[in-house]
């Protein structure tokens, strides 16, 4: 996404926010939301993949504790042409991953146990170079800026609940009242998954096309997501059902559909994006296969 989407985006979201202010509290509880929304947004900038990471229980690690999987992550980042990125591994069995950060020169990568575990060095190679394009393609920030802001739309609108409303605006109270409020409650959370499933749709098919590119072999990539999406069903991030407005940060939606929140996708189907892949692999004149026995063996992951 360029400059100009990421600063709609987030003009986008600072307005549901402020709208969900002023359905609480009219338009001191607007103004309020504005205030509240331009530190947020700052914070967001500065802090929030840390608090992503934090989130997570993520370890970082580095070319003497995990030395295959940090030698893979360098080599696909001189592919991609961008700095090394900081490594983390996240004990969780469901495989997946993520990236973060606000740009390619403070970013990081995050690789679930599970994901080394499950799938074959050059899915893992394939996996981490999709996340590197997220990072070449500055999806990073907006990534993070949007679960950030989203979280705090949904609990800024359960917070609402707790507010007796007022018909008179002066009072501070909800120009809508008690109406007005549950209706917020329930579309304003709402309203930020459908931007974030917006974000996610788009950013996937490039950063997935990129990958490809980057670590030479689209079948890779397309056999990796084939299992992950199995496996996501099947292995519950509680983490990720925990905090469900992080869940489009993921190569794969992490979450098993078993909350509200999952009521819409914010990623495409896997099996469109695992057929774009192998169309790709067509033009590109690569093989439907992944890789010889011997060159696709797991680990051990150092």
């Amino acid at each position: 996404m360029n400059i100009g989407k990421t600063a709609l985006l987030l003009a986008a979201m600072t307005a549901l926010f402020m709208a969900v202010g002023y359905a609480i509290g009219g338009q001191a509880g607007m103004l309020m939301a504005l205030v509240a929304a331009a530190g947020m947004n700052l914070f967001s900038w500065w802090g929030s993949d840390q608090m992503v990471l934090r989130m997570y229980n993520a370890q970082e690690v580095d070319a003497t504790s995990a030395p295959e999987l940090w030698q893979m992550t360098a080599q696909m980042a001189q592919r991609a042409g961008i700095p090394m990125p900081r490594l983390y591994i996240i004990h969780e069995d469901q495989p997946n991953a993520f990236a973060t950060g606000r740009d390619p020169q403070n970013a990081a990568v995050a690789v679930n146990t599970g994901l080394m575990a499950m799938l074959s060095r050059e899915e893992v190679a394939a996996v981490i170079a999709h996340e590197l394009a997220h990072i070449r393609n500055r999806d990073t920030l907006i990534m993070t800026v949007t679960a950030t802001i989203a979280g705090a739309i949904s609990m800024l609108a359960n917070f609402g609940m707790w507010f007796q409303p007022s018909s008179n605006d002066r009072q501070g109270g909800s120009p809508f009242g008690w109406l007005g409020t549950i209706l917020m409650v329930i579309l304003a959370p709402m309203a930020a998954m459908v931007v974030q499933m917006t974000i996610s749709r788009t950013r996937e098919y490039a950063a997935d096309r990129l990958g490809a590119e980057i670590c030479g072999n689209p079948m890779w990539l397309a056999t990796g997501l084939q299992k992950i999406a199995g496996m996501a069903q099947s292995l519950p991030n509680m983490e990720a059902e925990r905090h469900p407005a992080t869940a489009h940060m993921f190569i794969v939606n992490p979450l098993t559909g078993q909350g509200m929140d999952n009521l819409f996708s914010t990623h495409p189907n896997p099996e469109n994006r695992i057929a774009a892949l192998v169309e790709l692999a067509r033009t590109m004149g690569v093989g439907n296969t992944v890789a010889s026995p011997a060159g696709s063996r797991r680990g051990p992951w150092g």
